[in-house]
């Protein structure tokens, strides 16, 4: 799960596998598969990198031995996502 803040200011988890679409329109408003939508503080890239930072600490934490190679391959994917997810 990863954390998140709501317009107020308070703080809520959010499952990063229930996020069908992020969109700034202009604040960050996310649908999930329920169809309910959630508007947050945090922008779509930073919900991005929430969400592979935390699937890739489930990995690390499921395969002990992948650890290095996922936090090595992490960096440099994120990066990327960014910059494909600037560009739209």
């Amino acid at each position: 799960m990863i954390e998140l803040t709501r317009l107020n200011g308070h703080k809520l988890l959010v499952n990063s596998d229930l996020i069908k679409h992020a969109e700034s329109i202009p604040d960050t408003t996310l649908t999930l598969v329920t169809g309910e939508k959630l508007v947050v503080l945090e922008s779509c890239d930073d919900v991005l990198k929430r969400t592979l930072h935390y699937r890739a600490q489930v990995l690390s934490e499921a395969w002990p031995s992948a650890a290095s190679a996922i936090t090595a391959h992490n960096s440099a994917s994120i990066a990327h996502e960014i910059e494909l997810h600037s560009n739209d």
